[in-house]
């Protein structure tokens, strides 16, 4: 889906739902407890080592100590590979990241100073002094990564596999993973820890073999309907279980009231309404996916299972994986008198 179509559709969906421009100075910051001498350091691995990204290359001469993230889910990889930053991104939307269950015994006490939330807060990045600064998935501005390797290198934005630097895709969570480990000198951690967590989706698949073939959509609503492809993390995450994606996706995503009839596939996630306010289209309530109780809804942008969608991240795709194979078993086993789980 492209950039410019998202912004104001996603505004209110969580931490990777919204690919708001970063800039400005002028964001408020949150004190956080953590001093950059209470991090730990990253990992002793090879360095120098070189990353390539959207926005050109970034060397980093030796394991940093004191790392602040400026994305909208590099905290999350972050913490998973054993380093807390300094400071990091405020999410975005109406999640409370600060209860998020797969990373609130790494967090800590008094919180991860905030460096900004829609726009960066510069002087208080520098402030932190920061030997690495990661936006693997922060839709950096070239301004704004001048102003940030001003003050220490600086990774970019991940480009996707097979795609050029202009690319508007999201990389993979895999993908993302792999740069972050190296930045950190923990590319051995990070291999294995990709491995664990596709141990996950695989476990989902081998336990449900009905998923294979079926075609699934996902719809989010905010002010409009918006389809997402695999091109997007949320699409992504439901073809890792076997199914197909929806063929009718149309360039920018967005569907009108009339087009949500492109939904109907064997099974539908909807993210942003309950099943009323769905129905509330009288396209959408006759669709044999929604009448057939073959459709997943994810009614709010608060709960735990959508924040854990959002943020994509070799933390929290356990968890989210644990929380919708149950839902995704009753949308896809052909019996309308199963009702799957409201996530």
């Amino acid at each position: 889906m492209h950039r410019r179509s998202l912004l104001a559709a996603l505004a209110a969906s969580g931490a990777l739902t919204t690919l708001a421009a970063c800039g400005g100075d002028d964001a408020s910051s949150d004190a956080g407890s953590t001093s950059p001498s209470e991090a730990p350091a990253a990992g002793d691995g090879a360095f120098p080592v070189t990353i390539e990204h959207k926005l050109g290359s970034t060397t980093i001469e030796s394991a940093p100590t004191k790392v602040v993230t400026v994305g909208y889910n590099e905290e999350d990889f972050v913490l998973a590979l054993g380093v807390t930053p300094v400071g990091s991104r405020s999410p975005l939307g109406s999640y409370d990241a600060t209860r998020r269950p797969w990373a609130v015994d790494l967090l800590p006490a008094g919180g991860i100073t905030s460096v900004g939330q829609a726009e960066l807060n510069f002087e208080t990045i520098a402030s932190l002094q920061p030997d690495l600064i990661i936006g693997a998935y922060a839709y950096l501005e070239q301004a704004d990564y001048d102003k940030l390797s001003a003050i220490a290198p600086t990774v970019g934005d991940v480009i996707p596999a097979g795609e050029g630097a202009d690319s508007v895709a999201a990389a993979s969570w895999q993908e993302e993973l792999a740069v972050i480990g190296r930045a950190l000198g923990k590319a051995d951690e990070a291999a294995s820890l990709t491995e664990e967590v596709e141990g996950d989706f695989q476990e989902a698949v081998d336990a449900h073999p009905e998923f294979a073939g079926k075609t699934v959509s996902v719809v989010l609503y905010n002010q409009g309907y918006y389809q997402l492809d695999s091109s997007d993390p949320r699409g992504d995450f439901l073809l890792q279980f076997g199914f197909e994606e929806n063929p009718n996706t149309s360039a920018d995503g967005g569907l009108s009231e009339e087009q949500v009839v492109q939904l109907d596939t064997d099974v539908l996630v909807v993210l942003g309404l309950s099943a009323q306010e769905f129905a509330a289209n009288p396209v959408a309530a006759g669709l044999a996916v929604v009448t057939e109780g073959r459709t997943v809804y994810v009614p709010t942008f608060d709960s735990d299972f959508a924040g854990a969608l959002g943020n994509s991240s070799p933390l929290s795709l356990p968890y989210a994986v644990e929380q919708a194979v149950p839902a995704l078993a009753a949308a896809a086993d052909g019996d309308p008198g199963t009702v799957p789980a409201t996530l």
